[in-house]
């Protein structure tokens, strides 16, 4: 990954390469998609992917504009995006979020809220356990109030939603 000397890590330009790409084929899936539902004008207005399209063609343009600046710029710049440590930093907190996204998806939202908080103030906030647990079980009880039964909002569940009825 390095290219210098000065320190190993993730090259800017690299990072603003891959982030161009990543946009346009974003910009290219929105107006393929655009396309198939219709981006024209109707007799009753614009139709489906009429401004999808315009969007995705924006993305597309601004995508296009980095890509060139960046590689015109190509062998004058070596600046570091983040350094193999900061990285790592960055990963201590994806990782955790991923796992929650993960957990929501068979335990519903709130008991993976829940183990969410309550882990991640207990690992990287060296938080006291019993306060731990207090946090992390009354926000999420807190939101179910708010959302299940207030605004009436229903959020994914998993079993345990399911066994108290909800």
């Amino acid at each position: 990954m390095s290219e210098n000397p000065q320190g190993s890590g993730l090259r800017q330009r690299t990072v603003e390469v891959a982030v161009a790409l990543l946009l346009a084929a974003i910009g290219g899936i929105v107006i393929k998609d655009s396309l198939r539902l219709g981006m024209g004008w109707s007799s009753d207005g614009p139709q489906s992917g009429y401004f999808p399209f315009y969007v995705g063609l924006a993305l597309l343009v601004c995508s296009a504009v980095v890509l060139l600046q960046t590689l015109s710029r190509w062998s004058a710049s070596s600046a570091l995006f983040a350094t193999a440590t900061q990285l790592g930093l960055v990963a201590r907190m994806f990782v955790p979020i991923m796992l929650f996204v993960f957990a929501l998806l068979y335990v519903g939202v709130y008991v993976a809220a829940a183990l969410y908080i309550a882990s991640f103030m207990r690992w990287q906030g060296k938080f006291r356990p019993l306060l731990c647990i207090a946090v992390g079980v009354l926000t999420p009880l807190l939101l179910f109030c708010l959302f299940e039964l207030w605004f009436h909002v229903p959020l994914p569940k998993g079993p345990l939603e399911e066994w108290f009825g909800y």
